[in-house]
């Protein structure tokens, strides 16, 4: 069993040239100052795997792009800044202001609320997760398109637990909110029987 791995956008100039062949309705301008917009609010931000940032940031638009199909700019630009607003010092208005409501909207739904007082950061994450279900069709695309960015190399995590713990969830919440949704139902089932031994050794 295999399943379909994205990554080959590892930097704006890579992907500029790929959209311009895919998605020439897109303005490589605007995705361009959302990419900068991008790199300036993360900084030096890496992922579980040490790669920088805006790799899985291009990966998105990339999954979007060249795996489901997506032509549309403002979800493509809210691709990028998906999550300016939870790991950085930017705000959603400062998002609305650079980018528009629509972006600003998806980036909202795809942010996770800190915990208030007395809550477990656990429980605001599950309740998240739930709400996603009643979510516009463009941010289920997104977060399915983040989520499969996150997970499709999970062997690369560096703690196993946390690939037990992440497979556990994503087949909970995310195969579910894939059913139905073209090209992401069949790339995550996939992916959930590509990596299945992670339940058996939960």
């Amino acid at each position: 069993m295999t399943h379909r791995v994205f990554g080959a956008w590892h930097d704006w100039e890579l992907a500029r040239r790929q959209l311009a062949v895919l998605a020439p309705e897109v303005s490589a301008q605007r995705l361009g100052e959302a990419v900068t917009f991008a790199e300036e609010a993360h900084g030096d931000q890496k992922r579980p795997a040490g790669e920088p940032y805006l790799e899985h940031l291009l990966e998105v638009v990339e999954i979007l792009v060249s795996g489901a199909g997506v032509h549309d700019e403002d979800l493509l630009v809210a691709a990028v800044l998906h999550d300016v607003v939870e790991d950085t010092d930017r705000t959603a208005a400062e998002v609305g202001k650079r980018f528009g409501p629509r972006v600003e909207e998806w980036v909202g739904w795809v942010t996770k609320p800190q915990p208030k007082a007395g809550e477990q950061a656990a429980e605001v994450r599950d309740r998240y997760l739930l709400g996603l279900r009643s979510a516009p069709p463009e941010v289920l695309l997104l977060k399915l398109a983040d989520r499969f960015s996150n997970v499709q190399r999970l062997d690369t995590h560096p703690r196993p637990e946390k690939q037990r713990s992440y497979y556990r969830e994503t087949c909970r919440h995310l195969v579910p909110l894939a059913a139905g949704v073209p090209w992401f139902e069949q790339a995550f089932e996939e992916w959930r029987l590509f990596y299945r031994d992670l339940d058996a050794a939960a």
